[in-house]
């Protein structure tokens, strides 16, 4: 009896282990997509990039959907599946690519720094499965930090492209939310691959579209960002950062995301030259204290 409940724990402990490694690598691959798409935004249009990157996806999923010869989703996944869709194969990336034709990728980074809170609330929300306090505390204070951060790099001051980035944040924790909870009993990479075939459709019409209008320049940073955007923000970085949150919790991987508006101002230094602060390593310190404790914190 007591070799089963040790081996039961065993089998827990690596679950979460593994379950918090994936969701950091789904992080990690999720913070370069804004410096991906500024070089995609060097030879496409805004409407363009969001098209083409959605309509790429859509083909690579297909090719593993069917490659793995894998089932139709049952007929109640299919509306969390649309809330995916919508929200992280069409809303987030469209709005996203908006504001950063006007904004730096430093300050598009706050939408990243408040993503983790929204969507823990949406997911408590949805699932009425309620964190502790302590848990609360934690993410807030590391997504107070966070925006503060971000904030203060811009001087404070709001721009229009605030706008786009608050309803991405919105719609992108409803899919963050319902996507984690499809992942606790589906393989994350179908959910995140029926989510961009859904959207398909929509993405070939923007893409048609728009390509008529905006014009084209394939350069060489134009066409490695998009290859980024579309195999890996849109699908790759979704496999593991879904499958992440089956096995942890939607919740608990969401605040590991509070790391990422920073590693995003990173690659804004090395890879477009943008200047970093030396507020960034006591920020760093903070956001990290902030997601040991939500780690280590228990739903209540």
């Amino acid at each position: 009896m007591g070799s089963n409940s040790s081996a039961v724990i065993e089998r827990r402990v690596s679950a979460r282990s593994s379950g918090t490694l994936l969701a950091a690598l789904g992080v990690v691959a999720f913070s370069f997509s804004f410096p991906g798409t500024v070089w995609a935004l060097d030879g496409f249009g805004p409407w363009s990039a969001t098209g083409v990157r959605g309509v790429l996806a859509a083909a690579i999923a297909v090719v593993a959907l069917l490659a793995t010869r894998s089932e139709l989703p049952d007929r109640a996944d299919w509306p969390a599946l649309a809330v995916v869709a919508g929200g992280c194969a069409i809303g987030f990336p469209l709005l996203t690519t908006l504001a950063l034709q006007t904004s730096t990728t430093a300050h598009s980074a706050v939408v990243i720094g408040a993503l983790p809170m929204a969507t823990a609330v949406i997911s408590a929300l949805r699932t009425r499965v309620y964190p502790s306090k302590v848990f609360w505390a934690a993410a807030g204070a590391g997504a107070a930090t966070v925006i503060a951060f971000t904030l203060a790099q811009n001087g404070g001051t709001p721009t229009v492209a605030d706008l786009y980035l608050f309803a991405a944040l919105l719609v992108c924790a409803a899919g963050y939310a319902e996507g984690g909870r499809l992942s606790a009993r589906l393989p994350g990479w179908r959910v995140i691959a029926w989510g961009v075939v859904l959207a398909a459709p929509v993405n070939v019409a923007v893409s048609v579209l728009a390509l008529a209008e905006e014009p084209v320049e394939l350069t060489a940073k134009a066409v490695a960002g998009m290859a980024y955007i579309a195999a890996v923000s849109q699908f790759g970085g979704f496999v593991v950062w879904y499958r992440g949150m089956g096995l942890i919790g939607v919740a608990k991987a969401s605040q590991l995301q509070l790391a990422q508006p920073l590693l995003t101002l990173l690659w804004a230094v090395l890879l477009l030259g943008e200047e970093l602060t030396p507020a960034v390593p006591v920020t760093a310190a903070i956001v990290l204290a902030c997601i040991v404790v939500t780690q280590r914190s228990r739903a209540s």
